[in-house]
């Protein structure tokens, strides 16, 4: 008769499986422990609400007419696409470091739920990136609204447009780094999914015009095309030509795309090796 001794150091067979929250746990402690995180979050919200002076201010140095809300000053293009990059890469990398370091085996011996684990790291950058964000178009807002006070314009947030404008700047941050976390599941590759997350973000938009419906439909399906909708305080004139975006159809697109990336790596990492 044989008899099993475990060896000191092995874990026992009645150990409970991880519950989610200690996903969630182990993964908060991943990403704060990594010294990049802050600093690169910091530069992130410098650079975004710093854009936003220097729009206001090259703004404000024009004649203009009446005053009124103007997205391009408090959002301007350049500071979101920023955003849009380090979120996205930020949230792939999340997923692929694992895959390259080879710590992603670690983790499915530990946790053999492989689902949970990417919600648990979905969840934990969908909070991070989600106050991210916040301070990013909240400061943003702020910085704008204190230059123009007093010469063209006061925010208050109660005027039209202005808090729609603010939380689809806020959520932009999340949707695009739930994309990014989406991608690296899928691809495994940091160079991939760092070039697949920048065409499909960034570059690929403006590769459509709305002149035509098919080219209008995929323009109005992309990320930064919903954005840059749902900041817009006007509506387009009746008989304009051209097929422009509805608001109801940008804030189906900002669900959309975490969700059926993130179902798709749920799938996927459930059913593959590592």
């Amino acid at each position: 008769m044989t008899t099993l001794i475990s060896a000191p150091g092995t874990i026992p067979v009645n150990v409970p499986p991880a519950r989610f929250r200690d996903l969630l746990a182990a993964e908060w402690i991943k990403t704060r422990s990594l010294r990049s995180t802050p600093w690169t979050i910091a530069l992130t919200l410098l650079f975004v609400i710093g854009s936003t002076a220097v729009a206001t201010l090259a703004d404000k140095a024009v004649p203009s007419g009446p005053a009124d809300f103007r997205p391009y000053d408090a959002y301007p293009p350049a500071g979101y696409w920023t955003l849009i990059l380090v979120a996205s890469s930020m949230g792939a990398l999340t997923v692929v470091s694992e895959y390259s370091s080879g710590l992603i085996r670690a983790t499915t011996v530990a946790v053999p739920a492989r689902g949970s684990v990417v919600l648990a790291k979905a969840a934990v950058t969908a909070a991070l990136w989600t106050a991210v964000g916040t301070a990013a178009a909240t400061g943003s807002l702020l910085v704008s609204q204190a230059i123009l006070k007093g010469h063209l314009a006061d925010l208050p947030i109660t005027q039209p447009g202005v808090f729609r404008a603010l939380m689809a700047s806020a959520l932009l941050a999340p949707v695009c780094a739930l994309v990014g976390l989406g991608l690296g599941v899928l691809l495994r590759h940091a160079a991939g999914t760092m070039v697949t997350s920048v065409f499909t973000l960034v570059m690929l938009p403006p590769m459509f015009s709305e002149g035509s419906r098919w080219s209008a439909d995929i323009k109005h399906a992309l990320v930064s095309a919903a954005w840059n909708r749902l900041i817009q305080t006007w509506e387009p004139e009746p008989g304009s030509l051209g097929y422009p975006a509805t608001v109801p159809g940008s804030w189906i697109v900002y669900t959309l795309w975490p969700l059926i990336t993130l179902a798709l790596a749920v799938l996927v990492v459930r059913l593959r090796d590592v």
